[in-house]
C-alpha cells in the first residue's frame, strides 16, 4: 500500500511516497506566478508611467488579494489533478495533505470526491521546505 504525502503552499508542492516504512520525495510541482508581485501579474511586470515628476514606474493597483487567490486556486487545481491521476492509476492508495492553512482549504475544494475520500490525514502547516524527517514527524509516520 502506497501513501502519497503532499507538502504544499500556493507556489510549491513536494510529493512524497511512503511505502514499507520508507518515505522518499518523488516529485515537485511549481506555480511561479504565485510568487510574483501582484502588480507584475496585472501589468506584465512593466508597470505604467504616471506622467508626473518622477519617472518611477507605477504598479497597477486593485484587488491584490483576489489576484493571489486566483493563482492559488489555479495551483490547487493542478495539485488536485495530480493527486486524482495518482489515485486513479493506483500509484497511491491513500493521501496525506500538509499545506499552509489557507491553501489547504482551497485544495480541499478542488479535490474530487473519490480523491477526497482517499485523504487519511491533513496537517495545516507550510512544510514545503522541511526535511523528510520533519515531514514524517508531522504525519506521524514510522520510518525504517
Amino acid at each position: 500500500m502506497t501513501t502519497y504525502i503532499v507538502a504544499s503552499n500556493a507556489a510549491h508542492a513536494r510529493v512524497f511516497a511512503h511505502e514499507i516504512g520508507v518515505l522518499r520525495e518523488i516529485d515537485r510541482l511549481e506555480h511561479p506566478q504565485s510568487q510574483m508581485h501582484t502588480g507584475d501579474l496585472r501589468t506584465g511586470g512593466k508597470g505604467t508611467r504616471s506622467g508626473g515628476p518622477s519617472d518611477a514606474p507605477q504598479r497597477a493597483t486593485g484587488n491584490q488579494q483576489a489576484t493571489s487567490d486566483k493563482h492559488a486556486a489555479f495551483f490547487a487545481s493542478e495539485v488536485a489533478e495530480y493527486l486524482k491521476d495518482a489515485r486513479a492509476s493506483a500509484q497511491a492508495d491513500r493521501l496525506m495533505l500538509i499545506a499552509e492553512p489557507r491553501f489547504l482549504g482551497v485544495l480541499r475544494q478542488k479535490l474530487d470526491t473519490p480523491t477526497r475520500n482517499a485523504v487519511i490525514r491533513e496537517v495545516d502547516k507550510d512544510l514545503t521546505k522541511a526535511s523528510v524527517d520533519q515531514i514524517a514527524r508531522a504525519t506521524e509516520l514510522h520510518l525504517k
